[in-house]
């Protein structure tokens, strides 16, 4: 009988194809990994999910899963031997997770990409970038007496540090040197600490096409 494993349609820089791939590694899923163009989407993936956004997954049995937190979940239930899913209650992670997708990301976007929202800037993208990027610093700031403990939720990392840090890090290298200025020792040993990681060099390496985690 012919086993399909399951097929990521990713990018390797986009921050939810990123968290999809770390929760893939850590749970030692086995996958095919299809690294796409965004310019020159797969036909394939489009079939799959029409929405046309990374990542997608895409499951043997027919199954399509193509939002990245339902991505996570799905790879942690099937194995979490890092425990992602119990470090904290999941109602309190999915709440964090949803603060750093909505408002912060609101903000990131706005902060990283101006020129994009041009009717909002009304012309001055420059101070326009500095307000976005004041109003994400005011909520990165609240996430520093929580990494007290080294992690969102305590010692170890959860779901919740593994959803978000890859936005994070986004926003941290938009203005490495800003960024580095900030009094925020616990968040910035938090990133450095999970840009240091194995698991994030295993999910930003260049990868063969089918990768099994092993």
């Amino acid at each position: 009988m012919t086993i399909f494993l399951p097929v990521l349609y990713s990018f390797r820089r986009c921050p939810y194809a990123m968290r999809a791939r770390l929760a893939l590694l850590v749970s030692n899923v086995p996958y095919q990994l299809r690294e796409v163009t965004l310019k020159n989407k797969p036909l394939d993936m489009l079939a799959a999910s029409p929405k046309g956004t990374v990542p997608v997954l895409a499951l043997g049995s027919g199954q399509v899963i193509d939002e990245s937190l339902d991505i996570m979940r799905w790879a942690l239930a099937t194995h979490d031997p890092q425990g992602w899913l119990a470090q904290g209650a999941l109602p309190d992670m999915l709440a964090l997770i949803a603060q750093s997708d909505g408002p912060f990301k609101h903000a990131l976007d706005r902060y990283k990409y101006p020129n994009r929202y041009l009717l909002e800037s009304l012309g001055d993208t420059t101070a326009f970038a500095n307000s976005q990027r004041e109003i994400a610093a005011q909520w990165l700031q609240t996430l520093e007496p929580r990494l007290s403990k080294s992690w969102l939720f305590g010692n170890q990392a959860s779901l919740a540090d593994m959803a978000m840090l890859p936005f994070v890090r986004q926003f941290a290298h938009t203005d490495k040197l800003w960024f580095a200025a900030q009094p925020w020792p616990c968040l910035h040993a938090w990133l450095t600490r999970f840009e240091a990681s194995v698991l994030f060099g295993g999910v930003m390496g260049r990868p063969p096409s089918m990768h099994t985690t092993a």
